[in-house]
């Protein structure tokens, strides 16, 4: 195994159950050799020089994700890690609303991965497609070392079409300006 400990992390929030989607979207195939969304974005990734993949699931799905888009992964040459987004990791003084199911969101899902990511990283969803260059933008971002006075950040995103033509994207750009 290659020694990524301190090269940028790509971590995956992929735990959702799919309840309007009516099944796993995160691993439904939509490419012609059954590839999910997230395999294009993993491929992306690791091009754009990602090595290591955090997947947050939830038990439920595990063998189902891990069959599929985590043996993949693996085989492309990614090193892998999982964390599970489950309802009863909290912090301390918190306790889970009786008949409550669906996980928290974003900031618990980073939360429940916490104890598995070491190095700077990068957030996206399983069921989004973001192109390489946002991958390449955020990757050199992360290993230029940058710090702060506080918590330094950066978010890759798209800027519409002039004039309110929301039908194109145009090219990824930071927020910060300095990717």
């Amino acid at each position: 195994m290659k020694d990524t400990a301190k090269k940028p992390i790509l971590v995956i929030m992929a735990a959702g159950m799919g309840s309007r989607f009516g099944g796993l979207k995160q691993i439904e195939a939509v490419g012609p050799a059954g590839e999910a969304i997230l395999d294009y974005s993993l491929f992306d990734a690791h091009r754009a020089g990602f090595e290591t993949v955090v997947f947050i699931i939830k038990h439920a799905i595990e063998d189902a994700f891990k069959s599929t888009v985590g043996a993949r992964a693996e085989k492309a040459g990614l090193n892998v890690r999982y964390a599970y987004q489950e309802l009863d990791i909290l912090p301390e003084g918190f306790t889970v609303p009786e008949g409550r199911i669906k996980p928290w969101g974003t900031a618990h899902a980073i939360l429940s991965a916490a104890d598995v990511i070491d190095a700077p990283f990068a957030v996206i969803n399983a069921d989004d497609y973001y192109g390489r260059t946002c991958f390449e933008l955020i990757y050199n971002y992360l290993s230029a070392g940058h710090t702060g006075p506080k918590y330094p950040w950066v978010m890759v995103g798209y800027l519409f079409g002039q004039h309110g033509q929301h039908q194109r994207f145009r090219q990824p750009w930071c927020l910060r300006n300095r990717c």
